[in-house]
């Protein structure tokens, strides 16, 4: 099914690349930048630094490389709840979002996602918990930022690992963003918690022998730029100029620069997360 899923979004890609060399749309060109929203506690995707306050991440130097490459554009950037991402770029208060976001099949109606980074739902515990395995999380308390897949994707695990051994169910606490999420588990209010594999390393260096990984990823997907449906164009320009980034190793050096250099794709992908 993952197979299926890259090539249809491989081919996809190479129909709308195999066009001439996309073009910036002209508002944008004209204005001389891009106006980007984010959802700053998704560390190290991106976040605050605490020691500047400056905007930094994975997601903000592929940002600033690929606006490098559209002209020397300026960016314009803004922050937002997780939940709001989405009703920013339906506005058009964002031209696109790279923000650690998903891309799922139900985001598809109104939206399309070039995939540039493969990531999956991760449980997670405190590093002194009894929690051996993740079944032992099965009737347990769960946590996980609310606006996410991961709810989706707790309840699916759940209802294929628990339920049928006759275990109870996991218990879904909702949380506003992983630090919040994190706080509850540091707290004992939940047993465990769920983020994207991408952020737990970052977490785990920023608190040294707090957390402890439980199992692995159990699920695949990838992180996506979302566009709206009527932007082809903008998606084409920024598709060519990430293919190229990949293609001389921009790409792979920024994902290594923040440690996620396992999590790299051979070349952006349209629309191919399996889900």
């Amino acid at each position: 099914m993952i197979r299926l899923s890259l090539s249809l979004g491989l081919a996809a890609l190479a129909a709308l690349t195999s066009a001439q060399a996309a073009e910036l749309p002209a508002e944008i060109k004209q204005a001389g930048a891009l106006k980007l929203t984010v959802n700053s506690t998704y560390a190290p995707m991106e976040y605050r630094d605490p020691a500047t306050g400056e905007l930094v991440g994975l997601d903000i130097d592929l940002a600033n490389e690929l606006a490098k490459r559209l002209g020397g554009l300026k960016i314009v950037w803004s922050e937002t709840p997780f939940a709001e991402l989405i009703p920013s770029l339906q506005t058009k208060r964002a031209d696109f979002i790279i923000s650690g976001i998903s891309d799922r099949a139900s985001r598809r109606e109104t939206a399309d996602f070039v995939d540039y980074l493969a990531t999956g739902p991760q449980f997670f515990a405190m590093a002194d918990s009894p929690v051996k395995d993740a079944t032992d999380l099965c009737g347990k308390k769960v946590g996980t930022t609310r606006s996410t897949s991961f709810p989706v994707e707790i309840e699916k695990w759940s209802k294929q690992n628990c339920e049928p051994a006759g275990k109870p169910a996991m218990q879904y606490v909702p949380g506003e963003n992983s630090i919040d999420v994190r706080n509850q588990l540091k707290q004992g209010r939940i047993d465990a918690a769920v983020q994207g594999s991408e952020t737990l390393p970052y977490a785990q260096s920023q608190e040294p022998g707090k957390y402890r990984i439980v199992g692995e990823a159990f699920a695949k997907g990838y992180q996506g730029i979302m566009f709206r449906k009527d932007d082809a164009a903008l998606r084409e320009v920024v598709t060519e100029k990430l293919a190229a980034m990949i293609a001389d190793g921009s790409y792979k050096a920024i994902l290594d620069k923040w440690g996620l250099g396992a999590n790299a794709v051979a070349q952006p992908m349209l629309n191919a997360a399996p889900q």
